[in-house]
């Protein structure tokens, strides 16, 4: 018995990570966000404030939720004025507290982001599951499943996360009631947002479950959930990853109106909506910054992820292009 050769030019040798980079780098989605500078200037907004968030505690000046860490002499001064008392200067003003508005930006960012991001990673996975259920399955169970999204859709999105925040709360005894307002916000929006996935994904997977493929999948005898899962999915992750861009600014801003109205996180938890509640308190006096800055971070913040999900939705889409 021989033993087989192989020669080294019948080496199949994986490609390094610079080679994989310069490939990477050379792809369409890529010289797409090369040569479109608002997309980059978007994406260095969304990557600044990431970041800020992310590394708050260390960044920030001060703890602005730590009492022992306040001075009310330091109140109301203005950005990058020596205050009368103290002789401090803070680079955004302080508000009424004497908290750096700076670092309240910092630290309400973190909750706006963690409550936008987790918001959404539940509709997502929420409004998926029920689509590729409905669009597989159809029959009955995609009735059921599509009228209620359409009986959802006739509301809006706000006014359904006002109503669910306000029921669910009803179950939460007074004195949990601000440690579980996160959880019950992320729950509010979710809820409000996930027939957009459903729909998206049941028109795919109604598309995707008659091609051979999926039939072939069938006959060697796959459980439906593993067909979903494993062939049907893949395909319905472009426009999914669109919506979910796209709707994490929305859940941003739902999250800051439903705080700017008092129903969202608490003052002990505060967001850039609750920032943007007290500092209209204050506009009217003088005091502009405690309002200025904190709205401007949000709208900037809302801003670039909406110009990524446009960039998104028009690379992923040949028709757009």
């Amino acid at each position: 018995m021989s033993e087989m050769t192989t020669t080294p030019a019948a080496i199949r040798t994986r490609p390094s990570v610079r080679e994989r980079f310069a490939s990477a780098w050379d792809s369409d989605i890529a010289h797409s966000f090369r040569y479109s500078p608002v997309t980059m200037v978007a994406a260095v907004v969304v990557l600044l404030m990431l970041l800020g968030a992310v590394f708050g505690p260390w960044i920030a000046p001060q703890n602005p939720f730590d009492p022992g860490s306040l001075n009310l002499m330091d109140g109301k001064t203005a950005p990058l004025t020596p205050n009368a008392f103290t002789g401090k200067v803070y680079l955004l003003g302080t508000d009424d507290q004497g908290r750096d508005v700076f670092s309240t930006i910092l630290y309400g960012s973190r909750v706006s982001l963690f409550v936008g991001f987790a918001a959404v990673a539940f509709s997502m996975l929420l409004g998926v599951t029920l689509g590729l259920i409905a669009g597989y399955r159809g029959g009955w169970l995609d009735a059921v499943i599509m009228r209620t999204a359409d009986i959802q859709l006739t509301f809006e999105s706000l006014l359904v996360a006002l109503m669910i925040f306000g029921f669910t709360r009803t179950f939460i005894p007074p004195g949990s009631q601000n440690e579980l307002a996160v959880p019950v916000l992320i729950l509010a929006i979710g809820l409000a947002e996930w027939p957009q996935y459903a729909r998206t994904v049941r028109g795919v997977t109604m598309v995707e479950r008659n091609k051979e493929y999926v039939q072939a999948a069938r006959v060697i005898g796959l459980h439906p959930a593993i067909i979903m899962v494993r062939h049907v999915l893949p395909n319905v992750l472009g426009p999914v990853l669109v919506i979910a861009t796209l709707g994490l600014a929305l859940a941003i801003i739902a999250e800051a109106t439903l705080s700017f109205l008092g129903v969202g996180v608490p003052p002990t938890q505060p967001s850039l909506g609750t920032l943007i509640r007290i500092g209209q308190e204050y506009i009217v006096s003088g005091e502009w910054w405690i309002l200025l800055f904190p709205a401007i971070t949000l709208l900037a913040l809302a801003l670039a992820v909406n110009l990524l999900g446009d960039w998104l939705r028009d690379v992923l889409n040949p028709k757009l292009r």
